[in-house]
């Protein structure tokens, strides 16, 4: 258990994904995804391995929900600064939006 002083410690946002590229040297099917979190937070990079569920072409001006405030992972050659989120649904990752247009930035909590 935690407590809920230990989730206001992350830092959960909504972002715009603005690009996503298939990941050539990740071990495991990513996207390089290029999300846009508002004038505060700005543009950040993310590795996710979503391949089974979303072609690249479909997850631009996609909102998703990420937490912002982990330390980057560097992936192969790629600096991933976000953690996506999303659920695992037969193996497979499904990502978690709002259900309804927000503004970029916007926190979670």
């Amino acid at each position: 258990m935690i407590t809920f002083e230990d989730f206001t410690k992350l830092d959960i946002r909504v972002g715009t994904i603005i690009d996503a590229c298939f990941f050539q040297k990740a071990i495991k099917p990513a996207y390089k995804l290029k999300i846009d979190f508002g004038k505060k937070l700005g543009i950040k990079y993310s590795s996710a391995q979503i391949t089974d569920m979303y072609q690249k072409d479909e997850l631009i001006g996609k909102q998703i929900i990420a937490i912002v405030n982990f330390p980057p992972k560097q992936i192969a050659n790629f600096m991933s600064e976000v953690l996506v989120l999303g659920t695992y649904s037969d193996n497979k990752v499904v990502l978690i939006k709002p259900d309804v247009a927000v503004e970029n930035g916007d926190k979670i909590g």
